[in-house]
């Protein structure tokens, strides 16, 4: 069912570029969509970048006219600085104020019951938070769909790794507005020409841009198309720079119900969890604090946002459950928090995909009661190139494994959690020289893994800094290996992302990579591997092994790796596993 069999009653009339002047006196221009019926009405608000005739960065905003059929007087508004709206955009700066004061016009807009609340996927999921934090007095609930909430660990940057592809994409796409605006032609013309294919909106750059070092000359090539790439490589440490958008550090700010969306491959798929645990335990009232709801799907970052689907997750379906029509998920949350003002929620507390499984399951926490920590070691006879080992027995004497990390040969990107990601066959990287894999022996159970996941690497390189990368899978019987999370650490901040300092070559360390959040069951006859390298390109960008600041490094230098399992040394992939229920 597609958004326009699922229209309500109500014929829809859309008022354009309706002015909005905020508290500095910047003019932000934004769409009105009416329903042809009685009111006062409830009011629901979404503001974006990305052009308030866009939906979901393509088509003309059909879930404006979808709410405003089902009774919500409905409005679209571009973000300062973008596409008609006055002021200078950058990124996050404003969303707050802005935010704050678009909420309260929206609560004076003609037909409006003063009753707002809030919709709006990545950007405009961060741009609610941001919001809700200032306490407008008419904001009355919220529900934002796959926000990061600390840029530098989980957006721009990865505990320490840029996220290149990203990052580069995303500021491409950004400059394209600004640039033309400006009528700089010339600079179009000369970024249009480092894009893999120039009809995909975010999509990604060629190969040979990808790889271009050093990093700081895109901040040439952007110009004033995109001037905060400047600082975004600048402050390559987490600090104030950071700390002043880190969502993390106000939840307790917020005051309203809040329905947060999420899902197993996206970007934001420790955030998301996290808003909600957050202000579960720190919102600023108790029916606050009590009034929160977890929904996480088995998506990538750019869908289901209104349509259902039961793919668009890379290479994988995941059956007719995953196919919900997540719009009427968020429209019945509105129903009964803001138009209806019912007491409670229209929803269980939690309700999780449970991949593999392939159905919902509602909890009343996150994590769920009951899960136990369990520990898988890495094991072998120092071959790990070609099958180590995952159990639960701790290692004796294993012996280590080692392979060469050479930055101008990464391992390439194949799925994950970022924006396009999604489920490929790791198989593709586990035949490398490079990559190190730990294989479980095959299930004669159900294996319940839901909750946060990491691995405990105790490991050695000659080089002064480098990376290590963990990837956690699922190997299907028939061979496929469907990655399920993966995270990494870059050895300068594996104790502090504010503090770095180098590692010392030649020393084992103890490292923990994080993983993410999970909720996925390992049926009988699959089993559990874990690969390790040092790169994911170019979804993150290269350890050069050298050292050298990220933004100036040109000199890449090979990395001899060393991989530790031992009884001094017991690397290991430590897992959050569910207790069965009774209907399973």
């Amino acid at each position: 069912m597609g958004l326009e069999s699922a229209r309500g009653r109500y014929e829809v009339v859309r008022e354009t570029d309706v002015p909005m002047t905020t508290r500095d006196g910047k003019v932000l221009i934004a769409d009105v969509y009416r329903p042809q019926r009685p009111g006062p009405l409830p009011v629901l608000l979404r503001r974006t970048p990305y052009g308030k005739q866009l939906n979901d960065l393509a088509e003309p905003f059909n879930e404006a006219h979808y709410y405003a059929s089902h009774g919500y007087l409905t409005v679209v508004q571009n973000t300062r600085g973008r596409f008609g709206s006055e002021g200078a955009w950058y990124p996050f700066a404003y969303e707050g104020r802005d935010g704050y004061d678009a909420v309260e016009w929206a609560a004076t807009l003609p037909g409006s019951n003063g009753r707002v609340g809030t919709f709006g996927q990545s950007y405009g999921a961060v741009s609610q938070y941001l919001a809700a934090v200032e306490r407008p007095p008419h904001l009355v609930t919220a529900v934002p769909l796959s926000a990061q909430a600390a840029a530098y660990e989980n957006y721009w940057y990865h505990d320490g790794a840029l996220e290149l592809s990203w990052a580069l994409s995303y500021f491409m796409n950004m400059a394209d507005d600004v640039l033309t605006r400006r009528g700089d032609t010339e600079r179009l013309a000369a970024l249009e020409a480092l894009k893999a294919d120039p009809s995909i909106r975010f999509g990604p750059l060629t190969d040979d841009a990808l790889r271009h070092l050093p990093l700081r000359d895109w901040i040439d090539r952007f110009g004033e198309g995109a001037p905060f790439l400047a600082d975004v490589l600048h402050h390559r440490t987490d600090g104030p720079y950071w700390w002043a958008v880190d969502l993390r550090r106000r939840l307790h700010d917020i005051d309203i119900p809040m329905l947060h969306i999420g899902s197993w491959y996206d970007i934001a798929n420790t955030d998301t969890p996290h808003y909600f645990t957050g202000i579960s335990t720190t919102g600023l009232s108790a029916a606050t604090r009590e009034r929160q709801a977890l929904f996480m799907g088995p998506w990538a970052h750019l869908l289901p946002y209104n349509q259902p689907t039961s793919g668009g997750t890379g290479d994988i379906d995941f059956g007719p459950e995953a196919a919900l029509p997540l719009i009427e998920v968020q429209r019945r949350w509105f129903d009964h928090i803001l138009a209806d003002d019912r007491p409670g929620l229209p929803m269980a507390r939690v309700t999780l995909f449970v991949m593999g499984e392939n159905r919902w399951r509602e909890v009343e926490s996150w994590p769920p009661a009951g899960i136990v920590g369990t520990t898988l070691y890495l094991g072998g006879d120092g071959t790990a190139t070609a099958g180590g080992t995952l159990g639960d027995t701790p290692p004796t004497a294993d012996p280590t494994d080692t392979y060469v990390y050479d930055p101008a040969d990464p391992v390439p990107t194949a799925g994950g959690r970022f924006v396009g990601g999604g489920v490929a066959d790791q198989r593709v990287k586990q035949d490398r020289a490079d990559v190190l894999v730990y294989t479980g022996e095959v299930l004669d159970t159900q294996l319940d893994v839901v909750g946060a996941v990491a691995v405990r690497l105790f490991a050695a390189t000659d080089a002064p800094d480098t990376d290590f990368v963990a990837v956690l899978s699922d190997v299907h019987p028939d061979g496929f290996t469907q990655n399920l999370a993966e995270g990494l650490v870059r050895t300068r901040y594996r104790d502090s992302f504010d503090e770095p300092g180098p590692i010392e070559p030649g020393t084992v360390h103890e490292l923990t990579i994080r993983l993410g959040n999970l909720a996925h069951a390992f049926l009988p006859g699959h089993a559990v591997r874990l690969h390790v390298t040092s790169s994911d390109f170019p979804r993150w960008d290269r350890n050069t092994n050298t050292g050298e600041p990220l933004d100036t490094a040109v000199e890449l230098r090979k990395a001899v790796q060393a991989v530790h399992h031992d009884a001094r040394h017991p690397s290991a992939l430590l897992l959050p596993l569910s207790p069965r229920r009774e209907d399973s």
